[in-house]
């Protein structure tokens, strides 16, 4: 039995949690896999994973044998491209996704600054308004804004970006700035399509506040929602670096400050660390220098 191959199998098999998208990502058949996960738990002398019609867990041993296994993948990797290094410049295919226009703003163009320094790295980037599941859809680098909830990632913090009320000179000279989150209530309103559409949180006195909110504009995207505010159509809810441009012009002005809820994180996601290749772990390092320390994604809000 080829052991490096068993333990390359068992891993993307726990990680993905089907062996049909094991077998995909290995270049494989079903069979095979189902074959090369049988004869390593033979050879082990333990099962590995229940296996059902509808699900795969890991037993007791064999979460402790994954993360060994990592261990023993991640040393033989790190010991070929030590050998590698030096004898030629990093190569290979790279998906990251990232939110549209977070990516537009900061995320592409440390992109292309990275891809024309490593021009042997085939970089494809995603821009998506919503959670991309990295295992599932053969992702290896993420950035994501809000909580992080997927299960077999690691996260590095970029940092925070806050979310703020705003609306344009125009309606606040016809309405009056707001001094609580219920004056919302009844007022016009730009939303943006999906859950929080409907209601918009707030902090009062240190509690969780929601208000429903209402209006005739509804969008799926968010740079009409914002040219909708700015041209006086309601106030709208917004991550601040959405609104920028506009509050730097004065176009809008940020109201209800004293309650605004807490800031959003922004964080690097990808599979385990131990398992990256080289490129990735470069560029991951490249992302995280450009966006923090070289870019204006974290910069002081003009409000």
């Amino acid at each position: 039995m080829d052991t490096l191959k068993a333990m390359r199998t068992f891993v993307t098999i726990a990680e993905h949690g089907s062996l049909t998208a094991a077998a995909r990502l290995l270049d494989s058949s079903l069979p095979a896999v189902v074959r090369t996960l049988a004869a390593l738990e033979a050879h082990l002398g333990v099962r590995l994973m229940n296996r059902t019609t509808r699900r795969l867990a890991l037993t007791d041993e064999g979460r402790s044998y994954l993360e060994s296994c990592r261990g023993v993948l991640s040393a033989v990797q790190d010991a070929e491209e030590a050998l590698k290094e030096g004898a030629a410049e990093p190569s290979g295919p790279i998906t990251l996704t990232a939110p549209v226009q977070f990516g537009q703003m900061h995320v592409a163009p440390a992109v292309t600054r990275f891809a024309l320094r490593y021009p042997k790295v085939k970089l494809r980037v995603l821009l998506h308004d919503r959670v991309v599941n990295l295992l599932e859809e053969g992702v290896d680098v993420g950035v994501r804004i809000g909580a992080l909830d997927d299960s077999g990632l690691i996260a590095q913090p970029l940092g925070h970006i806050r979310r703020v009320v705003v609306a344009s000179p125009a309606l606040l000279a016809a309405r009056g700035e707001p001094a609580h989150p219920d004056a919302l209530r009844g007022a016009p309103c730009v939303r943006f399509t999906g859950a929080a559409s409907l209601s918009w949180s707030f902090q009062v006195n240190g509690r969780a506040l929601q208000v429903p909110v209402g209006g005739n504009l509804e969008f799926n995207h968010i740079a009409p929602a914002v040219d909708a505010c700015a041209a006086g159509a309601g106030f709208g809810l917004f991550l601040c670096y959405q609104v920028r441009p506009h509050l730097a012009s004065g176009a809008l002005r940020v109201v209800l400050r004293d309650f605004e809820p807490p800031p959003r994180p922004v964080s690097l996601i990808y599979p385990h660390a131990r398992l990256l290749p080289g490129r990735t772990r470069l560029l991951v390092e490249w992302l995280k220098h450009e966006i923090v320390e070289g870019g204006t994604a974290f910069a002081p809000d003009p409000d």
